[in-house]
């Protein structure tokens, strides 16, 4: 009987519940060992026999193990493979010195499949969701090769560049989000709450308001009559679009209008650009074959024309063309990158040129951001400014009226 990993809920002498995970080949042997050590066993469950039926779910096991976490076990396990460590021996040490227990129960289960005597490509396909297509199949290449080592230091480098990248985006996306929504708060508490008390004293004037004023106090009425319509359209409106944008003709539209919107477009094509050199780098230096390398790759990218034309690039791989010469038949990816391929192709060292394509991309998109980040702070500035200011001058236009009326 082979060795599985259980996770336990047992009480010390004290009476106090402790939980961890232990291997073991049966129940029975981990509810004795942990007699052993003075415990009671409460549950004892083996983890292994519900990963399958809960990837997709919310409770998955693989939740909650963030980027970071993942990086930073591929890299210790590389370390200690360098080290001559068997692969069993690197799991469990990477297990014990990990301090998020979901990842701990993952290697621990991991290695339980590896004992059993499975590959660890194959163990690591128990959590698909965790480990991808493109982690599966570089340490696979990498078993068949020798070279597991060097292989799952690529892949921290992949996992950590591609964090970078992807964490850079974010927070350049942060403060506009945050002046946008503070902004919006500011004028709706004035317009509501506000407007409606100042605008009293206009009712007494006998004079008929500005054009701005009874705009406002229009909105300013509407808001305090209609806002919860108003909300829950807006709340209506947010799902639907949701659950449009999961059809993928609709899909397929949306991303092909980013790609001609003038802003958009540079930062979307060279975040897919980036992901698309980048995966293929490390697929095709580790071993895989170029056909299986696009299939994977063209399933990490994630704007559909430019996936579509991934897939188009395939097949003419596949039909014995070249691969710089179909990615420039579809005018999607910049002439810098198919050059570098085609330079790639021609010396034989695609997996190096892919890797400079990534990197000039990673750097455009960040010169990118940059910019884009410098236009939309002061942008966001003057248009709450403006918000207010129209609020203002829409309240004091009357006054203003008024003294004029008494001169």
């Amino acid at each position: 009987m082979g060795v599985s990993t259980f996770e336990f809920t047992a009480l010390d002498g004290r009476g106090r519940t402790k939980k961890g995970v232990e291997e073991g080949e049966s129940a029975r042997e981990v509810r004795d060992r942990l007699r052993e050590l003075g415990l009671t066993p409460l549950t004892v469950q083996e983890i292994q026999k519900n990963v399958a039926h809960n990837q997709s779910s919310f409770l998955s096991p693989t939740r909650g193990v963030g980027r970071a976490a993942l990086t930073l076990a591929t890299r210790q396990l590389s370390t200690l493979l360098k080290a001559a460590l068997p692969v069993e021996e690197a799991l469990n040490t990477v297990s014990q010195q990990t301090d998020h227990k979901k990842l701990r129960v993952i290697l621990l289960s991991v290695r339980a499949r590896v004992l059993e005597g499975r590959s660890l490509a194959q163990a690591l396909g128990d959590y698909p969701t965790l480990f991808t297509d493109l982690y599966r199949e570089t340490v696979a290449a990498g078993e068949s090769s020798g070279q597991l080592d060097s292989v799952l230091e690529r892949l921290a480098d992949y996992l950590e560049k591609a964090g970078k990248l992807k964490s850079g985006v974010g927070l350049a996306l942060i403060y506009p989000a945050v002046v946008v929504a503070f902004s919006i708060l500011v004028a709706g508490g004035l317009v509501t709450y506000v407007v409606p008390e100042i605008t009293k004293v206009f009712d007494d004037f006998g004079q008929e308001l500005p054009p701005l004023t009874r705009g406002l106090i229009a909105l300013s009425d509407f808001l305090r009559h209609q806002g919860g319509v108003l909300l829950s359209g807006l709340v209506v409106a947010w799902v639907g679009t949701r659950l449009m944008m999961r059809r993928e003709a609709v899909r397929r539209l949306w991303h092909g209008l980013l790609l001609r919107l003038p802003l958009a477009a540079p930062l979307v094509r060279g975040l897919n650009t980036a992901r698309f050199a980048r995966t293929l780098a490390i697929l095709t230096g580790s071993g895989v074959p170029i056909l299986e390398g696009l299939r994977i790759t063209g399933r990490g990218v994630v704007n559909l024309p430019m996936r579509a034309a991934v897939v188009r690039a395939a097949e003419r791989v596949r039909e014995g063309g070249g691969l710089h010469q179909a990615l420039a038949e579809s005018r999607i990816f910049s002439p810098m990158v198919v050059h570098l391929i085609a330079s790639g192709e021609a010396s034989g060292n695609l997996a190096n040129m892919l890797d400079r394509a990534a990197e000039a991309q990673e750097q455009e998109v960040e010169t990118l951001i940059g910019v884009l980040t410098g236009m939309l702070e002061p942008l966001m500035v003057l248009v709450m400014g403006g918000m207010v200011l129209t609020i203002v001058v829409a309240i004091l236009l009357p006054i203003f009226n008024l003294n004029q009326l008494i001169q």
